[in-house]
């Protein structure tokens, strides 16, 4: 807590709407916007010192400012920020003169991503997610035991939908070995680094092995989705009940062998370990198998007796088993937002309007953004979005209002 300039705080005590546009000055912006007791004082500069637009709480009910623990990757300061309230948990702040792929960000103020960080950090807590149009389908976690198959499947699902599935990329504390390049075969980092963003809840399913962290970001599932991929993620019962327990929303198949015999076979036909090794995997098989069974945790239980048959069940599940997928899903209008817009909000739609005269004349649609199909959040992206372009007549008969 503390004290926040003076002109911020005469600013607050006077009292704000419950969203309205940005003020701002030169490149610097600011802007406030309350959610029950609580203001949310949003800014930043685009001077080359700021990376990040800041978050200050000014606390009505104590009379004090509250300085949060700020989750998530901040929005860069732009030339300006509107923002609105969305369901008294989070709001909605729009870049102006911004890219397609980056004009929307959700700071989250009470959503459960928020309330868990709060009562694990024990401080208040705010957190940024990137806005994203569209959806997205959702990953393909896949378990089983060593010498099942598994790998064996997702390699043919990769060459047969070479464009539709991906990989997530793992991280690691341990040093990187010969040839292998960071960001490709693993993100390396520092274990006091990965500590901490397990702890902030950035993290879907980590382990440690031989005294180093491994494990698989919220993020890194996400950049998989961002490039309209499908991810998959090849993991054990144990990581696999960590992303069950996340805010990721996933499809959970576990390949069963069709005899703990014929696993053995596999396993010895192999030739690639030791007596020792061969029992130690059928130990671990076996205890993995009355979970990936009885634990609640998958969807759907592969029995993969005969290859081509488990593949084809694999697709099946998936969707992939038919001639055509479906109509592809149409690319929301992105229309290019003016420099000086209001904003209004009726139900779950945003709608952004021109607010000059000069803009109006030649600005003869409004955009409009529909939030009622959002999926996801902190840690990861807000998908969803919807927009498009409609006229103002039109929205006017519907009884949409500017906010003050």
């Amino acid at each position: 807590m503390g004290e926040a300039p003076a002109f911020f705080l005469d600013e607050v005590q006077k009292g704000f709407s419950n969203g309205f546009d940005l003020k701002s000055n030169g490149c610097d912006s600011t802007t406030t916007i309350v959610v029950g007791n609580k203001t949310y004082l949003i800014g930043g500069s685009s001077n080359e010192s700021t990376l990040e637009i800041g978050v200050q709480i000014f606390d009505q009910s104590s009379g004090e400012w509250v300085y949060p623990t700020v989750l998530g990757t901040a929005p860069k300061p732009s030339k300006g920020f509107s923002t609105v309230l969305l369901n008294e948990d989070r709001i909605l702040g729009i870049k102006k003169c911004s890219t397609p792929d980056d004009f929307a960000w959700f700071l989250e103020v009470d959503t459960p991503y928020v309330r868990q960080q709060k009562k694990i950090l024990g401080t208040e807590v705010v957190a940024w997610s990137k806005g994203v149009k569209g959806k997205a389908e959702k990953p393909v976690v896949i378990s089983g035991p060593s010498g099942v198959g598994k790998g064996t499947l997702i390699s043919m699902l990769m060459k047969e939908f070479p464009s539709m599935f991906g990989f997530s990329v793992s991280h690691t504390t341990r040093a990187s070995r010969n040839m292998e390049k960071d960001g490709v075969h693993y993100h390396f980092t520092d274990r006091s680094v990965m500590e901490k963003e397990i702890q902030d809840g950035k993290f879907l399913e980590f382990a440690s092995v031989h005294g180093n962290l491994y494990g698989t970001s919220v993020e890194a599932v996400e950049v998989v989705a961002d490039d309209g991929k499908r991810c998959i993620l090849d993991i054990d019962v144990q990581g696999a009940r960590s992303v069950k327990a996340s805010s990721i929303e996933a499809i959970f198949v576990f390949v069963c062998p069709p005899s703990m015999e014929e696993l053995e076979k596999r396993l010895r036909a192999r030739g690639t370990e030791t007596e020792e090794q061969v029992l130690k995997r059928l130990r671990n098989a076996k205890a993995e198998i009355e979970q990936g069974q009885s634990s609640g945790i998958f969807d759907h239980i592969l029995y993969n007796d005969d290859l081509e048959e488990c593949y084809k069940s694999l697709k099946k599940l998936l969707g992939l088993d038919k001639s055509e997928n479906g109509s592809p899903e149409i690319e929301p209008i992105w229309v290019d937002l003016p420099e000086d817009h209001s904003i209004s909000k009726i139900d779950q739609k945003i709608i952004i309007s021109s607010r000059t005269p000069e803009l109006e004349k030649g600005f003869k649609d409004l955009i409009v953004i529909d939030v009622s199909s959002l999926k996801g959040g902190a840690p990861g992206r807000t998908r969803g979005l919807n927009i498009y372009s409609t006229s103002p007549v039109l929205e006017s008969l519907n009884g949409i209002h500017e906010l003050s």
